[in-house]
């Protein structure tokens, strides 16, 4: 059955933000606004046209030439103008925007595409830019959105990525329009999708062929699309975004771990950050691990990374993580996982699931496992809940992701 696929929109848990090392307190006298407002660092809108890029796009038009006559492949490098009428000047219809990114679905050299507007992390020569941009377009696998190309001007990068028609998980797992409702609504089709990222995340650590191993730094329930073939898969988002923003480089972790330094400034989203991320500003393939176990949690559960409850006048911060580890340690995990599941799935590997995001997200990184070693146990019990569906007769559900309420 198919229908025209619900809009992905922003949850409040998925935004991304700038913020500070410092610690946050778990009891606020006022309401927060959503669970993932942060302390903004940087009063720069990246989302609104800058003229100045326009302008700067010119001096650079002569190394972007260079640059495109020595791909061997297509000309990942795309003239700037291509960018500016694609989006119409950038005055379409935005298709999502944070205050980290912008972007535009637009049609390019006959492809539906989706263009993301970042700012540099660092200035990148083209050379360099060019060594990175062939490695990542050349890198193919399933659970991952492909990267076509990228175009610069002035401070900003434009990541050219194909378009997937589905639905974040994140609205997937809470329906903006009907929180009661999800469309993985049975246990094999989120087993599944937990076995896509694993692989997906293993894929990007450890097989692009980079001598220096590809870190994503912005893994996350909102940047991953569910899509529906012959059944529910997940595609991860972003590929690359990380490498060609200069936001891995190790120039950054030696600003960083400088004594004097009292405030670091980063890019994150709250929940999913690491406590070694949150003190250093630099991402790792540790810290990628932990941001992955957060989104397995929420797979199993239901719930989002941190939310808030009432608490005689005050807003009390709930964890995913503490609330998963007291489940865990009291025996509580059936009264832990996501109802609309409806008890129907093996307990013994729904609380494997359970304890192995906990060995993700640690608090030592020195104590969270390798990506590939969480790929092969998830597989695992993949297969093990493929008997246990057999042995009980689970019949699959036919749903689509695009049968979400309207």
């Amino acid at each position: 059955m198919t229908a025209e696929v619900i809009p992905s929109t922003t949850r409040s848990a998925g935004s991304t933000s700038h913020v500070s090392s410092s610690r946050r307190t778990s009891k606020s006298n006022q309401s927060p606004r959503g669970s993932s407002s942060v302390a903004a660092s940087s009063s720069n809108d990246s989302n609104s046209y800058n003229k100045d890029s326009w302008k700067s796009s010119v001096s650079s038009g002569s190394s972007l030439s260079s640059l495109r006559e020595s791909l061997p492949e297509n000309p990942h490098l795309y003239d700037f103008k291509e960018i500016f009428s694609a989006t119409n000047k950038f005055l379409s219809n935005k298709h999502s925007s944070s205050s980290s990114s912008t972007a535009w679905r637009c049609v390019i050299r006959g492809d539906d595409v989706i263009v993301f507007q970042r700012k540099f992390r660092r200035p990148i020569d083209a050379a360099e830019l060019r060594d990175r941009l062939l490695v990542i377009c050349k890198s193919h696998h399933s659970s991952l959105i492909k990267l076509r190309g990228a175009s610069m001007s002035g401070s900003y990068i434009y990541l050219v990525y194909d378009y997937v028609k589905g639905a974040s998980l994140a609205d997937c797992l809470k329906n903006p329009k009907n929180p009661n409702f999800t469309i993985l609504s049975d246990w094999m089709s989120r087993i599944q999708i937990a076995a896509d990222l694993a692989h997906g995340l293993d894929y990007i650590h450890n097989s692009t062929g980079l001598e220096k191993k590809f870190i994503h730094n912005h893994i996350k329930s909102s940047s991953i699309i569910v899509t529906q073939s012959s059944s529910l898969n997940a595609k991860i988002c972003h590929f690359g975004t990380a490498e060609l923003c200069g936001e891995t480089d190790s120039s950054l972790e030696r600003d960083s771990s400088k004594p004097n330094s009292r405030f670091v400034k980063f890019e994150g989203t709250r929940g999913y950050m690491s406590p070694e991320f949150q003190s250093t500003g630099v991402p790792t393939h540790k810290s990628d691990l932990y941001a992955f176990g957060v989104v397995l949690l929420e797979i199993l559960s239901g719930e989002e990374p941190l939310k808030y409850r009432q608490e005689k006048g005050n807003y009390v911060r709930v964890s995913l993580i503490e609330t998963t580890r007291e489940a865990v340690e009291s025996g509580g995990v059936r009264r832990w996982m996501d109802k609309r599941l409806n008890d129907s799935y093996p307990e013994e590997v729904a609380e494997k699931m359970a304890r192995l995001g906990l060995e993700c997200v640690e608090d030592d990184p020195e104590k969270r496992p390798d990506i590939s070693w969480v790929a092969g146990r998830i597989s695992k019990l993949y297969l093990e809940s493929q008997s246990w569906t057999e042995k009980m007769g689970q019949l699959p559900t036919d749903f689509s992701v695009s049968m979400a309420p309207r």
